[in-house]
């Protein structure tokens, strides 16, 4: 279970008010599913800079497999570290959304004015992508001890995973493949709570990287429902795109950048407004 943030009146002055400044709503369970057809529609309307993100990630992608494909923990790493990221990497697709939200053209350049060093944000989104590859650093290790300490045979590609611990085909412990499933979700859902709205705050207002993920993880726990939903298809969309040898990433990338915008634009209120909406 996700630890509840803290109470913005007992942290420093400065969070406080960012907290404050930045209220969260609730919302109905079926929320993310408009969250992917707004997405969808911005997608539709701008392709191009979505189209380059997703084709450079899936070209990453398929690097990664090359070097590692026969190095499993190290390709299991290697992808966990890659997705954690990613949605900092599409930072431009959400300043994208935004133009056109806000009846303006986007192009590619909008997207990669982001990352221009006269901006103030990147910095900061650095610094919290960085600490996202250290989180899944951090599972790829914990994942790997366990599989290397309790499976019955070496794993040393995919196949010997979904054989030996998946099917479970040889003597090993009993479990070990819910054991594994249920440490990935206690390690990862603390991530996806203080990251769901988080990266494009950083990059549409002015707010230091810890208020903007105490405001993250506020709204995922005010709206467990529709974050597990949204954290449901974030995965099914994502394992489409690699089981199409990598080339569903093109469009699943940017669909779900684009959409994770309308995520936060609906559970993070207008800057300065008052309380949270029920």
């Amino acid at each position: 279970m996700t630890q509840a943030p803290e109470d913005p009146r007992r942290l420093p002055y400065e969070v406080g008010r960012a907290i404050r400044a930045n209220p969260v709503r609730q919302l109905t369970a079926g929320a993310p599913l408009r969250w992917l057809a707004l997405g969808w529609r911005d997608l539709m309307r701008c392709p191009l800079p979505g189209l380059v993100h997703g084709l450079a990630m899936a070209l990453f992608g398929a690097v990664l497999v090359a070097l590692a494909r026969d190095r499993f923990w190290l390709l299991a790493g290697a992808f966990s570290g890659f997705l954690l990221v990613a949605p900092v990497v599409a930072t431009g697709l959400y300043a994208v959304s935004r133009e056109l939200e806000q009846g303006r053209r986007a192009t590619l350049a909008t997207a990669l004015a982001t990352w221009r060093p006269r901006t103030r944000r990147d910095g900061r989104l650095v610094v919290f992508g960085l600490l996202l590859a250290l989180a899944g650093t951090g599972w790829v290790l914990t994942s790997a001890a366990l599989i290397t300490r309790f499976a019955a045979a070496p794993v040393n590609t995919p196949m010997d995973f979904v054989r030996v611990v998946v099917l479970a085909s040889d003597t090993g412990l009993a479990g070990l493949f819910e054991i594994w499933l249920i440490l990935g979700a206690a390690l990862s859902a603390p991530i996806f709570a203080s990251s769901v709205v988080a990266i494009p705050l950083l990059m549409d207002r002015d707010i230091a990287v810890r208020p903007a993920v105490l405001v993250s993880a506020r709204a995922a726990l005010a709206n467990p429902l529709p974050m597990a939903l949204w954290a449901t298809l974030i995965l099914v969309l994502t394992l489409l795109g690699m089981v199409t040898g990598l080339v569903g990433l093109v469009v699943a990338v940017p669909w779900l950048a684009h959409a994770s915008w309308h995520a936060y634009r609906d559970l993070v209120g207008p800057e300065g407004s008052a309380g949270e909406a029920g």
